[in-house]
C-alpha cells in the first residue's frame, strides 16, 4: 500500500482544468470559476455568485501510469437552514473516458442560506480533505477527475505514485452551453450524470458548461463571456428562470433575447447556435411567478405564486416564452441559417413527466438527467441534428 511519502506530488496548473473560464489563484491553490474575473465584477446578487464558483462541468485532465491518485481540496459547501444537510459532493474519476471510480471529500466550509427567498447566508470556516482513489490500471491511461457539481472547489494538491503529464488535446468539438439549475445538475447524483455531461459524453464533444441554478437569466455579462469563449457548438436554454423570478415583462423579454443573441453572434457570426426553450414544467406551465418553497407534507417542493389572468398584461409563463422564442428564432432564421430552435418539451415532456415526475416539481432526478441527455444526443447530436457528425463547419468570416 502506498503511503504519503511513496506519492509524487505535481503542480495542478491551468492547463488540466477543462470546463473553466477562469481560475483564480488563491493562498492554497487554484480556485476554477465559469464566469471571468470582470463578468463577476458586475454579479448583483451572492446566488450567481456561488452557482458561477460551483464547477459543474469542470475537470481535471491529465496522463498517467499512477495506480492511486489524491487530491486534496477545500469544498465549500451550500446547506439550507432547517433542512437535512445534502450528502457531500462527489468526484468522478473517468480512465480513458469511463467513468471508474468515486470519492467525497469530508469537511470543508458551510456556507448556509439562511433565507431561501432572500438567499441571505453565513459561511463557518473548515479544513481541506482529500479524494482518494486506488487501484487503478497499471499502465498509460488518461485520466479526468469531474469536480463536484454542487460544491465550490479550491484544488490545493495533486499526488499519484508516477508522475503526470498533460493530457493531449483529444480533437474533439467544444460544445459550449448555457442554462438554468437542470443544466447546472440540480438533483443529479454525481458529476457526469448531470444532463450536459451526460450528453456531451454521447455526442463525443468537450463540454463548456455555463448552467447557473437561478441565474439564467439574460445576463448581458453572460453573454460576453459566451462571445470571448472559443466554442464549435453553441447552445442557449432560455426561460424557466425568467419565470421563476417573475423577473422580466414580455416587453422586455423579446429585446432582451435580441440582444443576447446579438451579442454572442459577435464573437460566432456563424456558428450552430441553438436556442432551447423550457422543458415541461406543470406549475409553470401558464402560471406566471415568483416560484416560492413549499415545505407542506415535510420536503422541499415549489410553487409558482403568480396570477395567470395577468399574461394579458405581460406577466410571463413557461408557454408565453416557448411562443415567443419560436417567433424570435423564426425571424432571426432568415438571415442567420445557423440558428435554430428547439423546443424543451421534446427533451422532457408529458410522457415523460408520467414516467419520471419532477420530485420538487421543478428539477428532474437522476433519471430524469439520462432521459433529456438521451433526447438531446439523439436530436441535436444524431446524424440529422443541428450538431450531429455530419455537420460541416461554415468558412471563417
Amino acid at each position: 500500500m502506498n503511503t504519503d511519502h511513496d506519492l509524487i506530488t505535481t503542480p495542478v496548473t491551468t492547463d488540466m482544468l477543462r470546463g473553466a473560464l477562469d481560475v483564480e489563484r488563491t493562498a492554497r491553490g487554484l480556485l476554477p470559476h465559469r464566469l471571468p474575473a470582470w463578468a463577476r465584477l458586475q454579479i448583483p446578487d451572492d446566488r450567481l455568485a456561488v452557482a458561477e464558483a460551483q464547477p459543474s462541468g469542470v475537470r481535471l485532465a491529465f496522463r498517467t501510469r499512477a495506480t492511486t491518485i489524491e487530491l486534496k481540496t477545500l469544498p465549500t459547501k451550500r446547506v439550507y437552514r432547517g433542512l437535512p444537510a445534502p450528502a457531500d459532493g462527489v468526484y468522478d474519476l473517468l480512465v480513458d473516458g469511463r467513468l471508474t471510480a468515486q470519492a467525497t471529500v469530508t469537511g470543508g466550509n458551510l456556507h448556509t442560506i439562511t433565507d431561501m427567498v432572500t438567499q441571505t447566508a453565513e459561511l463557518r470556516e473548515g479544513p481541506p480533505g482529500t479524494a482518494r482513489f486506488t487501484d487503478l490500471p497499471a499502465r498509460d491511461k488518461d485520466i479526468e477527475i469531474w469536480l463536484p457539481h454542487t460544491e465550490i472547489t479550491e484544488v490545493i494538491a495533486l499526488r499519484t505514485d508516477a508522475p503526470v503529464e498533460p493530457a493531449p488535446d483529444n480533437g474533439r468539438r467544444v460544445w459550449l452551453h448555457h442554462g438554468s439549475s437542470i443544466s447546472h445538475g440540480s438533483n443529479a447524483a454525481h458529476p457526469t450524470g448531470i444532463w450536459p455531461a451526460l450528453a456531451a459524453a454521447q455526442g463525443g464533444v468537450e463540454l463548456v458548461n455555463l448552467g447557473f441554478g437561478g441565474s439564467a437569466l439574460l445576463d448581458p455579462f453572460t453573454a460576453r463571456a459566451m462571445r470571448d469563449t472559443p466554442a464549435d457548438l453553441i447552445s442557449i436554454k432560455i426561460g424557466i428562470n425568467i419565470v421563476n423570478a417573475d423577473a422580466m415583462r414580455l416587453r422586455a423579454f423579446t429585446p432582451a433575447v435580441h440582444g443576447f443573441l446579438d451579442t454572442v453572434r459577435e464573437g460566432h457570426p456563424a456558428t450552430p447556435l441553438l436556442v432551447v426553450s423550457p422543458i415541461l414544467c406543470p406549475v409553470q406551465e401558464d402560471t406566471p411567478g415568483p416560484l416560492m418553497p413549499d415545505f407542506n407534507g415535510g420536503t422541499l417542493r415549489f410553487k409558482a405564486t403568480g396570477d395567470p389572468a395577468e399574461r394579458a398584461a405581460g406577466r410571463l409563463t413557461l408557454n408565453v416564452i416557448r411562443d415567443d422564442l419560436a417567433r424570435i428564432v423564426q425571424q432571426r432564421a432568415v438571415g442567420d441559417p445557423n440558428l435554430h430552435y428547439l423546443d424543451g418539451r421534446d427533451l422532457y415532456g408529458e410522457k415523460d413527466y408520467a414516467e419520471l415526475p419532477l420530485p420538487d416539481e421543478v428539477h428532474p432526478d437522476p433519471a430524469g438527467h439520462r432521459r433529456i441527455a438521451e433526447n438531446f444526443a439523439r436530436l441535436v447530436f444524431g446524424g440529422a441534428g443541428l450538431f450531429g457528425p455530419r455537420l460541416r463547419m461554415p468558412p471563417a468570416p
